[in-house]
């Protein structure tokens, strides 16, 4: 797998039937690991790691259901109430990160409700905090740390 834009990380491997697993530390199992895969496990750790968020309180690839769609968020990183505090989307590093990606990003969150959105092909990462009320967001240069 190619080196991605985040901090070097110690992962787990493990090699069956001509496949590469990786162990998510979230899900308590090995996946199969794909490029998109790569990026997620990136996430995760840098987000456990880097910005000190607690392993209990971040969820990977969870179902939604939009408009009788069945769909699944990558990262989706919870407040202590509850609440969701940031929704991540993921995509393999050779996938252009368009308009196209922050749409898919914002339909979800019209019903998860995140504070923050974070768009990533592990090579290019873009931060929002989200404004419900105007119903817009407005970029940072990164999503807050965890802060008890």
């Amino acid at each position: 797998m190619q080196k991605l834009n985040f901090s070097t990380h110690n992962f787990r491997f493990k090699n069956s039937e001509n496949k590469v697993y990786i162990f998510d530390v979230i899900r308590k199992k090995f996946v199969v690991l794909q490029p998109e895969e790569w990026v997620r496990q990136h996430v995760v750790h840098h987000l456990i790691h880097q910005k000190k968020y607690p392993i209990s309180l971040i969820n990977v690839e969870k179902q939604l259901v939009i408009n009788d769609l069945k769909k699944r968020y990558d990262v989706a990183v919870f407040k202590p109430n509850g609440n969701i505090n940031i929704l991540v989307e993921c995509k393999a590093p050779e996938i252009t990160i368009t308009q196209a990606t922050f749409d898919q990003i914002a339909r979800y969150n019209m019903q998860l409700d995140a504070n923050y959105l974070m768009v990533t092909n592990g090579l290019n990462h873009f931060y929002c905090k989200t404004n419900s009320t105007e119903d817009n967001y407005t970029f940072l240069r990164d999503i807050p740390d965890f802060n008890r």
